[in-house]
This record gives structure tokens, C-alpha cells and sequence, in this order.
């Protein structure tokens, strides 16, 4: 026999031999074949992954981290997130935490007017007040907010007729603050001393709307 047809006889059993083993080891599929799908019983157990399963009715942690479970506060952060899902109580606060660092810093520095679409108009005219008065008065502020120390949600409340919802905030901030006369000389204050400021400031939004907006509704301590 030629040694031509010999070889190629050689090669067509090793090529035969090949397409056996791979359909034994990976068998045979016809087109697009979906998963499959874990029936009732034991195999489907031991597919479940624990760590990744959602308890129905447990508890929102993003609410519990930060109010007591079945308070009245918890009540009301869980009907914001009824009327608006994507609301957390996380992000709120990293944004309140911002946003008080903004306001501070405008009215120590005697000017709201980058700040004012945060506050609402009655604590802009409180503001306001304050900042007229030290102008009449010739004092000026030198102040800087180094950092907040705390950011502690302390109530969360939620009108259902109005769609109003209310977060009171406390705040612990570190800062600087020297108030000058007229001349220049310090009246208050001590440029490299960093004093700790405490403030309870309450923030408010109608919930399910498209401006993500909170307002400073109320200042205190």
C-alpha cells in the first residue's frame, strides 16, 4: 500500500478518534441551550447562595444604621422610600454634611448669595439679620471650617398630605473663627486656635419630585 494513503489513514483515525473523546467529554448541544433551572428539592438548596439571599420584611439596614428599628423616625424614612425609592439615608447625610460646610463657611464670611437656593427664605432673612448687623457694627469675620467631626441623623419625620419630609441633623464642626473692629484689631477669637462648634440644623423636602434638593429649614444647638 502507498505510503501516501497509509499516512492519511493514520491521521483519519486519530481525527475519528478525537471527535469521540471531545463528544464524550462535553457531549452534544443543538443551537441555544438556556441554564439549567434548579427544580424543587435538594439540588436547589445547594444551589442557593445564603449570602445573597433577601429576607422579605427584614430590616433596611440604610434605615437602622442610623434610627432605632420601629421608631417613629425609622416609620418615616421607610415612607420616603415608599413615595421615593431611590432615596438614602446615607447619601443625605453625606450631602447634609456638605452642605453644612458650604453654609458655614458663607456665613462666617458675611456672604450667602452662592449658598441661599439651600436655605429657606426665612433663615436666608435670619442670615441676613446677622451678617447686617456685623456690617454695621464694623466687625468682620476671619473663619474656616477645618472638618465635621459628626454627622448623627437625630429624627426623621414624614408628612403624608403634604409629602414633606424633615431630617434634623447634628452637626460637630472644627473651625477657626477671629472677629476684627474696624480697625482691624481683634475683638473675639484667636487665629490658631481650632474650637469645636455643635449645631442641630433641620432640613426639609417634598419627597418624589425631581429636585434632589434639601432646604435648611431650622438652625439650633
Amino acid at each position: 500500500m502507498d505510503s501516501a494513503v497509509i499516512q492519511l489513514l493514520v491521521l483519519a483515525g486519530i481525527a475519528i478518534f478525537l471527535i469521540l473523546r471531545l463528544r464524550s467529554v462535553l457531549g452534544t448541544r443543538d443551537g441555544f441551550e438556556k441554564p439549567p433551572v434548579a427544580g424543587p428539592g435538594p439540588a436547589s438548596k445547594v444551589s442557593r447562595r445564603p449570602d445573597f439571599e433577601v429576607i422579605e420584611g427584614g430590616p433596611d439596614r440604610d434605615i437602622t444604621d442610623h434610627v432605632p428599628e420601629k421608631s417613629d423616625s425609622a416609620k418615616a424614612l421607610m415612607a420616603m422610600k415608599t413615595v421615593e425609592p431611590s432615596f438614602n439615608v446615607r447619601e443625605f447625610l453625606d450631602g447634609a454634611r456638605s452642605a453644612y460646610e458650604m453654609i458655614l463657611t458663607a456665613f462666617e464670611k458675611g456672604d450667602i448669595s452662592d449658598v441661599r437656593g439651600f436655605l429657606d427664605p426665612d433663615v436666608a432673612e435670619a442670615f441676613d439679620a446677622v451678617i447686617a448687623d456685623r456690617t454695621e457694627r464694623g466687625l468682620t469675620i476671619e473663619g474656616e471650617v477645618m472638618g465635621v467631626r459628626d454627622t448623627t441623623l437625630v429624627e426623621a419625620s414624614y408628612d403624608r398630605a403634604t409629602d414633606v419630609g424633615q431630617m434634623v441633623v447634628r452637626f460637630v464642626g472644627e473651625l477657626t473663627s477671629v472677629v476684627r473692629d474696624s480697625d482691624g484689631q481683634i475683638v473675639e477669637g484667636n487665629p490658631g486656635e481650632i474650637k469645636r462648634q455643635r449645631d442641630v440644623w433641620t432640613f426639609a423636602r417634598k419627597m418624589g419630585t425631581g429636585d434632589p434638593n434639601w432646604q435648611l429649614v431650622a438652625t439650633g444647638e
